[in-house]
């Protein structure tokens, strides 16, 4: 499983697998929200070359796990979204 830094994923679709409290708290902007829950059953939204993202970058490694065994590109971004924040990367909300 790949990972990248919040700054390294420029360019690439986010895909946001926090609960819908913790999108509503904060979220990186332009993220698609597709709780861990739904990703079977909404695997196809999934853009290829994802950066998958979570609170802390646990949930998020086993989504880009299971994209990856169905054969698509993804990465994790590690740190999540506490990273992604104290990178100060451009975030919708607060992130708590």
């Amino acid at each position: 499983m790949r990972e990248v830094t919040p700054t390294e994923v420029a360019g690439r679709p986010i895909v946001d697998v926090r609960e819908p409290h913790e999108w509503q708290q904060g979220h990186a902007e332009g993220a698609i929200h597709i709780p861990m829950t739904q990703i079977v059953e909404r695997m196809h939204e999934v853009p290829d070359g994802a950066a998958v993202i979570c609170r802390s970058g646990a949930r998020s490694a086993q989504v880009v796990a299971y994209l990856e065994h169905q054969g698509l590109d993804a990465v994790n971004v590690a740190g999540g979204t506490l990273a992604w924040a104290a990178e100060g990367r451009p975030m919708t909300g607060t992130v708590s």
